[in-house]
């Protein structure tokens, strides 16, 4: 054990050595693995980040839920959106059938959305969206409430005049969201009494819902005001615990199919679309990113390997006279090997630090510009560095077995 601590301390204290002599050669030659590290793993932490985003985005859609809707969310090159807009739009009456048909639905509710200007004395905001849904919408959708209540079953049982706001749109239109709880807000010469303030969620990057941003109401209000068909309706379902939501998504498209009266041979008129598909595609879209990051790394590791093996060899061949004498006093093949292999590994590995550091940099700008963090996950670190002692080992190898095999009488004599 000591002897491998000593073999360990002796091959990392030459490659600082080599390190400190040779400063520029050692920095030209440790430049590739340096961004090799840099772009791979600065792809990795961004690409993570950004996908444990959108996942998050997607999981805020709510799990393991169903959206009926007339247009597929799918999308692509070939999206027949023509097809869908002559759809019929989903209507609140085919809600309740779905309720009394469904055997696998936890909830269901529906959503409708517009757009208004909301103000309050002399402020105004322009585009809050302004959501309509009915009763059992807090049950898909996680909405934590900062201040106030959530709508209760009387609002919804009336359509009373009230709403919940977003953080976003209560500091804009009254400082503090705090301030907001218990006054009114108007638009379009109506008014809404404000029950409760939504806790900050954040933006979105999928689009979705913008809680931050919006104001809800119960919708027999909001259908009082405006016509559904015209504002993007849709039924959203949750399945029971346990059920898979391809089983809920074709039970949904069978009783679509019967409410709306289909034939066998029609065509279905709506799109049970599921979440769990979003999912699936963004990791796909994301697996294709990380491969073509490590094509990108990969070339700049293959040439910070060659560097590493360039010194490697003329560090060798400076210390034949050293090789000589350790071997002359008893120094075993393996010994040499194992010195000039491990050295080689950590040339690489400080060429990873350097990498990693760049990186980290990276990360901090970006986040402070995006609206996301970026994250090294530990995980991504161990790679790097096991990623440096597998191009130091490879790099070496060839270098560590000349030296193992030279005669110590010649290498000695070698000035």
């Amino acid at each position: 054990m000591l002897k491998l601590l000593s073999i360990l301390w002796n091959s990392f204290r030459m490659a600082l050595q080599e390190l400190k002599v040779n400063k520029l050669r050692t920095f030209l030659s440790l430049f590739g693995i340096t961004i090799g590290i840099f772009c791979i793993i600065g792809v990795l932490a961004t690409v993570d980040s950004l996908e444990n985003k959108v996942q998050t985005d997607i999981k805020a859609l709510g799990s393991n839920t169903i959206y009926i809707d007339k247009w597929n969310y799918a999308g692509g090159n070939d999206y027949p959106w023509w097809k869908y807009l002559k759809r019929p739009n989903m209507k609140v009456e085919e809600l309740r059938f779905v309720k009394e048909k469904s055997q696998l639905a936890l909830a269901a509710a529906f959503f409708v959305s517009n757009s208004v200007n909301l103000s309050h004395e002399d402020n105004i905001l322009n585009n809050v969206n302004f959501y309509g849904v009915t009763n059992e919408f807090n049950q898909i959708q996680t909405i934590d409430m900062g201040q106030g209540r959530y709508l209760n079953e009387a609002d919804f049982q009336r359509g009373s005049a009230v709403t919940i706001i977003g953080t976003k749109v209560a500091e804009e239109l009254f400082g503090k969201a705090e301030m907001a709880l218990g006054k009114e807000v108007s638009y379009s010469g109506r008014r809404l009494y404000i029950v409760g303030v939504i806790k900050k969620q954040g933006s979105s990057l999928i689009g979705g819902f913008n809680y931050d941003e919006c104001a809800i109401v119960p919708y027999r209000y909001f259908a009082s005001i405006y016509n559904p068909d015209n504002n993007n309706p849709y039924i959203m379902v949750q399945g029971k615990p346990g059920v898979a939501s391809t089983a809920l998504a074709d039970e949904l498209n069978g009783v679509m199919r019967q409410i709306r009266k289909l034939s066998p041979q029609q065509e279905d008129n709506f799109t049970c679309n599921d979440v769990a598909e979003f999912s699936t595609q963004v990791n796909g879209f994301f697996g294709q990113v990380s491969a073509g990051g490590w094509a990108i790394a990969g070339l700049s590791l293959i040439v910070g390997a060659f560097g590493v093996a360039n010194i490697m060899f003329v560090t060798v061949r400076e210390r034949t006279s050293q090789i000589g004498l350790k071997k002359a006093i008893g120094a075993k093949r393996r010994t040499i090997m194992t010195e000039f292999l491990l050295e080689s590994a950590f040339l690489c590995i400080i060429g990873g630090f350097v990498g990693l550091a760049l990186v980290w940099l990276l990360a901090v700008g970006l986040s402070a510009a995006l609206p996301f963090p970026i994250i090294i996950a530990p995980n991504i670190v161990m790679l790097a560095l096991s990623i440096c002692i597998v191009l130091g080992v490879l790099a070496g190898i060839i270098p560590a077995s000349i030296a193992a095999k030279m005669d110590p009488v010649v290498a000695i004599r070698t000035k």
